[in-house]
């Protein structure tokens, strides 16, 4: 065993209290306040994205002349509406990512830290 690994599993907390203390946590308001947070977030910007490209998926199919349709040049609103899915698709990573940053990482390490403090 290298004293790196040795180090390491010294400064760990007994696996049993952390997973018993881990499952006390799920009941404080705090965590319950953290998971709200992260589903008013994560369901209804899931469902948008999902409707966004079932609207692509079902236009592609039932509206071939529409989505054909050339805007300028040789770039048609298929195109367009693709070249979309991918910007929205960055822009939801990004939007959430500065979300977690504000209102789910700070409570997060709040909480982590006190479950890992408390079995030292």
């Amino acid at each position: 065993m290298s004293s790196s690994h040795a180090l390491h599993e010294a400064t760990d907390p007994p696996r049993g209290e952390l997973q018993a203390r881990s499952v006390t946590m799920h009941d404080d308001p705090r965590f319950k306040e953290l998971r709200s947070r992260l589903l008013r977030f994560v369901v209804p910007m899931s469902i948008a994205f999902f409707a966004w490209y079932l609207l692509y998926v079902v236009m592609s199919a039932y509206a071939r002349g529409l989505m054909g349709t050339d805007i300028i040049g040789s770039f048609n609103f298929a195109l367009v509406f693709g070249v979309l899915q991918f910007v929205s698709t960055f822009g939801i990573a990004f939007w959430y990512a500065r979300f977690a940053n504000r209102r789910i990482d700070p409570l997060a390490d709040e909480l982590r830290e006190e479950l890992e403090e408390g079995v030292r």
